[in-house]
């Protein structure tokens, strides 16, 4: 209990930072991310549960990653992180997730999924902002992607990119579990040196 309390302080402390730095009302925020000015007050005082879409949706507006949302202070030059060291912020229906396990620092971060989907299983996703990048690498059993429509059959060993500003779907397909590892390239926020 006392870890989910300091992860939603963290969260708190860092979506007033990033709204602050954007030069944001809460208002303002809420009406360019479509998340309630009464979710953000309770997020901004470390209360409630935001979800996953409403971290992404929160993460574009403000044009930073969501492990910069989520994320305390970084502790040193060389960061390990074990694919079981953070809960899912997706979960499925049929027991796949989505595991943030690392953000790179810098002017344009990477962000480090894992992932595992059951055959049928989808996660949808709203575009992104502009810029916005994605890979997934599938190493192990099958998945449709599926960008703007068009479906994409990736299988374990094959690489798909994309651009992320269009609405996209994975799904796991074939007879057994899907792993992959996504990543989630960010363009550099206005301003900042590339």
């Amino acid at each position: 209990m006392a870890e989910t309390e300091a992860a939603l302080r963290t969260l708190a402390h860092n979506v007033r930072t990033a709204r602050t730095r954007a030069g944001l009302s809460l208002d303002e925020l809420g009406r360019r991310s479509k998340v309630s000015k009464g979710a953000l007050v309770a997020l901004e005082k470390a209360q409630g549960n935001p979800n996953f879409a409403t971290l992404v949706r929160l993460a574009d507006t403000l044009g930073v990653s969501v492990s910069a949302l989520l994320e305390g202070p970084s502790e040193g030059r060389v960061r390990v992180v074990s694919a079981d060291a953070f809960m899912p912020l997706w979960s499925g229906e049929q027991g796949g997730e989505a595991r943030l396990v690392l953000t790179t620092s810098g002017p344009a971060p990477v962000e480090v999924w894992r992932w595992k989907l059951e055959p049928g299983e989808e996660y949808r996703s709203h575009p992104h902002q502009s810029g916005v990048v994605e890979t997934v690498n599938v190493t192990a059993g099958q998945m449709v992607l599926v960008v703007d429509g068009a479906e994409h059959p990736v299988e374990a060993g094959q690489t798909a990119a994309f651009d992320g500003d269009v609405p996209h779907t994975y799904r796991g397909s074939g007879t057994g579990t899907c792993h992959l590892i996504m990543t989630v390239h960010i363009p550099p926020a206005p301003g900042t040196a590339g």
